[in-house]
């Protein structure tokens, strides 16, 4: 771990105070158990900073397990095979990609109690800090922890649609589900009132925390999605948005693409606007690499434990790739692998083993096989979404390594931080908005921001771009970083077939309120069609 990320990772540690994060947001009356009061605490710059550490605690855990896979798995991108039984888990992973999803699904539980347990934190912060003198430090504090606290809500409202609004710890007046648009409306109203507040320091000091900018980037991806959201069209307040991110140049497109996803990143990656600092020892929670990587990479990696690698990519994705000269391909491991010297990776098996289907007179020979991914995923079993459990099977699926392999964990977990806005986000958000109507602004045109990403990328420029290339783009720049579901919807494709999904209901567009959150609150009213 690199120095500085170390003291960012040991400031979030030691601000995790006795604050306790509810369990749901209909468990809004009980009291918090905490040394924090405002006699005693916080009174300087640090201080108020780290009364907030609990916020950053409960919000960095889903996002690097559950949440990450139900916006990977709900796509065309990556599917979570069941393999002789294992991985099938009820169903949990294979509804997802086929669009049957039902409110028992705990998956969702999981995505609602992390997005409600940050609100609720949120709130119970903001109610020790009520009385506590007024201050520089407070208001900006207070700002981040606002902006903080709508974060969660977008992500509810764009996972859930409908969902309740808590602006007080303690409340239970509001537990009623309310509308996308009435969502949208707070969220909005809220963001705009923490700007002035915010800072605008974009250094070691702010990584992590909201800043002004990550407020400006929440709003231009509300804007850019309203004509889904809310029905009506903000193309242009999304140009406005992008710019105010620009026009400060705080942000740039890193050269090293890949290198941006290493266990070592940090507030030097200037592409982030904002991320979630994990570390695979003292800040844990994020384990990419279990989902994707076959077992036998382990030592190839220098791995603690043996991957799983159930989580495949879909070859019509990969196909985006279609730029041999395109850095963003690395991401992907194909055909044959090797170990860092070259040496072929081998496993060891039975002629049973490596094929379940051989027929021959020596299903327990043994046999020597090399390692090798094949693009085409072919399902035994529809009924129970399974692929078999022999080697081939095993091998089935090109595998995304964005999250490079973290070798100085002691587990699963890995140091990579979770970059969950980028700067490459507001140039293709900017030129899609201009696209779809905004007036271009500043000299920019769709064209010349999509190629600014590719040429970072190594990839050849565009002539022309469509609105088609855009999604594409995209797809390429953004794989397993939670958008494809949010793009697929805006570009009308989340109806469309996939794998062996068939599935066309829009309904599904949002997740159904988990059967627990209703049956704890009775004021909640189910999505339609489920």
């Amino acid at each position: 771990m690199n120095r500085i990320k170390q003291h960012i990772v040991f400031s979030f540690l030691a601000v995790c105070m006795a604050l306790v994060a509810l369990q749901s947001c209909t468990k809004l009356d009980v009291v918090p158990v905490s040394t924090l009061t405002p006699a005693n605490f916080p009174k300087t710059p640090a201080q108020f900073v780290a009364a907030t550490g609990p916020i950053y605690t409960t919000f960095r855990g889903t996002p690097g397990r559950n949440l990450w896979l139900t916006l990977n798995l709900s796509t065309d991108e990556n599917v979570l095979v069941a393999r002789g039984g294992n991985w099938l888990d009820g169903g949990t992973y294979s509804t997802l990609n086929l669009h049957t999803y039902t409110p028992d699904n705990t998956i969702f539980e999981d995505d609602w109690t992390w997005g409600f347990s940050t609100i609720s934190t949120c709130n119970q912060v903001l109610s020790l800090f009520s009385s506590v003198a007024e201050s520089a430090a407070k208001d900006q504090t207070v700002a981040e922890i606002k902006t903080m606290r709508a974060m969660a809500y977008f992500y509810m409202m764009d996972l859930f649609g409908n969902v309740p609004i808590s602006k007080s710890f303690g409340d239970t007046t509001n537990l009623g589900t309310q509308t996308r648009a009435q969502v949208f409306a707070f969220v909005e109203s809220e963001l705009l009132a923490q700007i002035p507040n915010l800072s605008s320091t974009v250094d070691v000091s702010t990584y992590g925390r909201p800043t002004k900018y990550l407020a400006y980037t929440i709003l231009a991806k509300m804007y850019l999605n309203a004509a889904y959201y809310i029905g009506t069209p903000r193309y242009q307040d999304a140009v406005t948005m992008c710019d105010n991110v620009i026009k400060d140049n705080k942000y740039a497109l890193d050269a090293d693409y890949l290198g941006m996803f290493r266990p070592n990143n940090g507030p030097q990656i200037k592409d982030f606007i904002f991320a979630i600092p994990y570390d695979g020892n003292l800040a844990q929670g994020q384990y990419y690499a279990r989902w994707t990587l076959h077992p036998a990479l382990k030592t190839k990696y220098s791995l603690p434990y043996a991957p799983d690698g159930p989580m495949y990519t879909f070859p019509t994705y990969y196909a985006l790739f279609n730029d041999a000269n395109d850095v963003r391909k690395k991401q992907y491991l194909t055909g044959k692998q090797y170990y860092n010297d070259g040496t072929p990776i081998m496993i060891t098996t039975t002629n049973k083993g490596l094929d379940d289907n051989y027929s021959g007179s020596d299903p327990g020979g043994v046999v020597k096989h090399q390692l090798e991914f094949t693009p085409d995923i072919t399902w035994r079993n529809k009924a129970t979404f399974d692929i078999g459990n022999d080697e081939l099977a095993n091998e089935e699926g090109y595998r995304n390594n964005k999250f490079y392999p973290d070798s100085t964990s002691t587990s699963r977990n890995q140091g990579n931080d979770v970059p969950m806005f980028r700067y490459a986000d507001i140039l293709l958000m900017k030129a899609e908005a201009i696209l779809r109507g905004a007036t271009a602004t500043n000299g920019d045109s769709p064209l010349t921001l999509v190629n600014q990403v590719r040429s970072r990328a190594k990839a050849a420029s565009l002539g022309s771009v469509t609105l088609s290339d855009i999604l594409d783009e995209r797809g390429r720049e953004f794989a397993v970083e939670w958008w494809r579901r949010n793009d697929l919807i805006r570009f009308g494709q989340f109806e469309k077939a996939w794998g062996i999904k068939t599935d066309a209901d829009p309904n599904h567009r949002i997740f159904p309120i988990p059967n627990p959150e209703i049956q704890l609150n009775p004021k909640l009213k189910q999505n339609p069609g489920y």
